[in-house]
């Protein structure tokens, strides 16, 4: 029988003090908005300060037991000229006597002193204060790692050196570090890119072999996943290894049988002793020689579905997808919508696609505006959910990742009224029937996988006795660096944040039903933070703003 591989986690004397601290303080899904992450930074500062005291108070009692050292060896050279002219000196015989009880019993009482403990309830005393990220929080920067990885296709060794599109933005990682990369992996049974990093932490090991991690534990876990990939010869070249290194590993004598029992049914091998030479070839652990199987999209979406997700998502890098005869149609404009204010400062326009009508307004929201909101809504950022279509009931989820807080009318008379009623004026809409303004942030790896901002058919939206959602507009609040595009997969578009812009589209037909085509999602932010804030407008009170049309299609 095939054994899996369990965790025994070693913990240095100052782990031990966190983990103390953790019981008492845990903020959990701090993960899912950089916002929300900026706190730990200080967390960081003020365990760096506790930490440097500790050493420093460490470094009083070595110097203290270095002092008895230098005592105790002068002594005894002294004495050991000769043992029995030194101790013929009745003082010296007491003297000798005293540093072997009382005098050493003062330098057994420094050698225990816990100073740790004075440094725990140091920090327990701020526990209110200090923010500490939880394992949850851990596993999630990890999958959105992954994520990120696999939606712009990130060589694995280039983001260990961090290196992101070609561009060194930290520094590299250690093999411990994606050792745990992989050992997070691992345990969510997603043995594709745990075979991509515990590869990538046994090459570094070979180069930094002073890491806490063993060698050993790396080549255990990377061999079973490797034999859960379908690559069985190279996951009993791996366990040969395990066991050249600890002969009598349980578990690995195990599994080489059973390897080897595998492999002799397929007629690859017919003796197990002509795999010891494999052992000596092993050099540099290389992935791409390997058959790797990556994990599916999320359940319900078609693989060709979200591969074509994915493109989109890397398009800035990348040829457009969006058909050139198409692109050659739209247009950029002025418009005033027959509104006062707006023939001073017409409001400009861009054309991003025709079917479904998708338009960008650029300059629609100031600095002053963005900061304001950000400010009200940061305090309140909450895990962002979904409803669920069964129930109606909101719940979070992992094909959304970010954090949300919503601003009511009354939040901000001058600057939210200024804001309500501007998408009003541009759009021509009633905003009476628009719900309260939803201020998003996404945190690493954040985004939220293609869906529909309208209710269909026979699924259940929170009922605010305004019919559907008849439109969408999403303010842009920050510039993304790289990734973070808004994309509608169905039309091949990909819209790229700019701080101050806008985008509006209509979610339903004139006639009421949905338009299919407006499913979109939000890539994952590759680099930067990703501040956006949205008002989703319902069907009540726009009849004659936006009147019905007698065809399916008909207008915009």
């Amino acid at each position: 029988m095939l054994i899996q591989v369990d965790f025994v986690m070693s913990i240095t004397c100052f782990s031990a003090i966190l983990l103390i601290l953790h019981r008492n303080v845990v903020t959990s899904e701090v993960f899912t908005s950089l916002a929300d992450m900026e706190s730990l930074v200080s967390t960081e500062l003020e365990l760096t300060k506790h930490l440097e005291n500790y050493i420093q108070e460490e470094e009083i009692r070595l110097k203290q037991l270095r002092g008895f050292l230098e005592k105790y060896e002068t002594m005894y050279q002294e004495a050991s000229k000769d043992v029995s002219k030194y101790l013929a000196n009745p003082v010296n015989a007491y003297l000798l006597v005293k540093r072997l009880t009382s005098d050493w019993r003062q330098v057994e009482g420094v050698m225990v002193q816990n100073i740790g403990s004075a440094i725990v309830q140091n920090i327990t005393q701020h526990r209110n204060v200090l923010r500490f990220p939880s394992d949850e929080d851990l596993n999630g920067a990890a999958v959105g790692l992954m994520r990120l990885q696999d939606t712009y296709m990130l060589d694995t060794h280039s983001l260990a050196e961090g290196k992101l599109l070609g561009k060194k933005y930290s520094r590299q990682l250690t093999a411990g570090d994606c050792w745990e990369l992989g050992r997070q992996s691992y345990m969510n049974g997603d043995h594709y890119h745990t075979v991509l990093w515990m590869g990538e932490a046994l090459n570094k090991f070979i180069v930094d072999s002073n890491e806490a991690v063993k060698r050993e534990e790396i080549i255990e876990h990377l061999a079973f996943s490797t034999y859960k990939q379908g690559n069985v010869k190279e996951a009993l070249q791996l366990t040969h290894e395990l066991l050249r290194i600890v002969p009598y590993h349980e578990r690995a004598l195990t599994n080489v049988k059973y390897y080897e029992d595998i492999l002799h049914q397929l007629g690859v091998i017919q003796l197990r002793k002509e795999n010891q030479d494999m052992v000596n070839k092993m050099g540099v652990f290389d992935t791409t020689t390997l058959k790797l199987k990556k994990p599916p999209g999320t359940a319900g979406i078609p693989t060709d579905h979200w591969e074509n997700y994915e493109k989109l998502c890397r398009q800035h890098f990348r040829e457009k997808l969006m058909d050139h005869k198409i692109v050659a149609r739209l247009r950029c404009r002025y418009v005033t919508n027959n509104v006062p204010y707006f023939f001073i400062q017409p409001v400009k326009m861009e054309e991003a696609s025709l079917k479904p009508w998708l338009v960008l307004f650029h300059d629609v929201i100031n600095n002053e505006e963005i900061e304001t909101v950000k400010k009200l809504a940061q305090p309140r950022l909450q895990r962002s959910t979904v409803q669920n279509s069964l129930t109606g009931e909101s719940e979070p989820t992992k094909y959304r990742i970010a954090k949300a807080a919503f601003l009511q009318n009354n939040e901000h008379d001058q600057v939210y009224k200024q804001m309500n009623r501007r998408v009003g004026d541009i759009t021509g809409l009633d905003m009476v029937t628009a719900e309260d303004l939803q201020v998003c942030n996404y945190g690493i790896g954040g985004h939220y996988e293609p869906h529909y901002d309208f209710a269909r058919k026979g699924e259940i939206q929170k009922d605010f006795g305004w019919g559907n959602r008849i439109a969408t507009w999403l303010f842009y609040m920050s510039d993304v660096e790289a990734g973070g595009a808004t994309v509608f997969p169905k039309i091949n578009l990909a819209v790229w944040p700019r701080k101050g812009s806008a985008a509006f589209w209509y979610n339903l037909h004139l006639n009421g039903d949905g338009d299919d085509l407006t499913q979109h999602a939000a890539c994952p932010v590759l680099i930067g933070s990703k501040w956006v804030s949205n008002k989703w407008i319902h069907e009540r009170n726009q009849e004659f703003r936006r009147p019905c049309g007698l065809q399916f299609d008909s207008g915009m």
